[in-house]
C-alpha cells in the first residue's frame, strides 16, 4: 500500500485462555462490555465482536448456544460459540474476540477538505505514514486486555475472597 499511497484496515483477533469462571457481572459490570470499551478506546478501531459475534446472527438458538457438561468435577461447555463469556461473567472457557481497525486516515493523494475560511480547497498528505495500524494495535491490544482481566481479578479477589482451586 506504501507505493500506491493509501491505506488499509484490518482485523486483530485477541485470546485469553486460563480466565476462570466467575470473573465479571451480569449487568453493570459485564466482562465483555469492559473488553468492549478499552478495545473501542483504542485509535483507528471501529467495531468489536466476541465468540461468534456478528456470525452469530446466521444461526438458530438451538444452534449457537452452549451446551453444558460436567466431567471430572469440572464444569465446561461442549462449544464456545459465546467467546469464553457468559451472561456478563467468565465460564472457564477460553475467551476470543476481535477489533476492526480502519484504514489510516492520512494518505498520500489530493482529498477534498474545507479550510479555516471554510473554502473549499484540497489536502495531500506527506511525511511517513503507516499504511496500516494492526502491526503496532497487536501489542496495545494485548495490553488492554491484560488490564481489563487483572481488574476483574482483583473486583472478584474482592467480593469473593483468593481462588479456590
Amino acid at each position: 500500500m506504501r507505493q500506491t499511497g493509501d491505506t488499509v484496515g484490518g482485523i486483530v483477533e485477541g485470546v485469553a485462555r486460563g480466565v476462570p469462571p466467575g470473573w465479571g457481572e451480569p449487568v453493570f459490570d459485564r466482562l465483555e462490555a469492559d473488553l468492549a470499551k478499552a478495545m473501542l478506546s483504542l485509535p483507528a478501531s471501529k467495531g468489536f465482536d466476541i465468540g461468534s459475534g456478528f456470525g452469530g446472527i446466521l444461526l438458530t438458538g438451538t444452534q449457537h448456544n452452549d451446551p453444558f457438561r460436567a466431567k471430572g468435577g469440572q464444569v465446561y461447555t461442549t462449544s464456545n460459540r459465546s467467546g469464553g463469556i457468559q451472561g456478563g461473567i467468565s465460564n472457564g472457557q477460553t475467551i476470543y474476540f476481535r477489533v476492526a481497525f480502519k484504514p489510516v486516515a492520512t494518505v498520500m493523494h489530493e482529498q477534498d477538505t474545507v479550510d479555516t475560511d471554510l473554502k473549499n480547497t484540497t489536502l495531500k498528505g506527506r511525511g511517513r505514514h503507516d499504511p496500516c495500524v494492526l502491526p503496532r494495535a497487536v501489542p496495545i491490544v494485548e495490553a488492554m486486555t491484560a488490564l481489563v482481566l487483572v481488574d476483574h481479578a482483583l473486583r472478584h479477589k474482592a467480593q469473593c475472597g483468593p481462588a479456590r482451586s
